[in-house]
């Protein structure tokens, strides 16, 4: 959550001229409702479910980015996925510099708390060691401009091309 994966995702994307597709765009837009209210109505466990059948229709798809949310990792049956599908980039940042991306954002239910820094920070300890599990790269995306990473990204899909896309 806030490591710019749909943002640097779609800019990448662009980069090597693949589709972009957003799971969490893609669940909103079949409901015809946003994650908070999947969230009110269904609770995290039905968005969970809804995210586990997106993911499995994405990782089919082949000359595609695709970002999934920040909590797909957390199932075994989705890491499962992620690993029979193509390349897994794994945007690592800070639970501090999360914050600073997420804080004024209020579609993000998981950090309707008190102490949104605290939920992250726990988030990010549960979740860091799955998503080292999947990735088969790691990218520290802390105090980076998106563009600066996904030109990075393109570069080394694309290593036959000096400009990187």
């Amino acid at each position: 959550m806030g490591a710019g994966k749909s943002t640097i995702g779609r800019l990448l994307a662009k980069r090597l001229g693949l589709d972009f597709f957003d799971s969490d765009q893609m669940i909103e837009e079949r409901c015809g409702a946003d994650i908070g209210w999947i969230f009110d109505v269904e609770g995290e466990a039905g968005f969970r479910k809804r995210e586990s059948a997106m993911l499995a229709e994405l990782v089919n798809l082949s000359n595609a980015v695709i970002a999934t949310g920040g909590g797909a990792v957390v199932a075994e049956s989705n890491r499962a996925l992620l690993a029979q599908g193509g390349e897994v980039i794994y945007l690592k940042s800070s639970p501090e510099q999360q914050f600073e991306r997420t804080r004024r954002d209020p579609n993000r239910p998981l950090l309707q708390s008190d102490d949104p820094l605290g939920v992250l920070r726990r988030l990010f300890v549960e979740r860091d060691p799955l998503y080292r599990e999947v990735a088969d790269r790691v990218v520290d995306t802390e105090g980076r401009a998106p563009r600066s990473v996904a030109q990075d990204l393109a570069r080394q899909f694309s290593p036959s091309d000096p400009d990187g896309g």
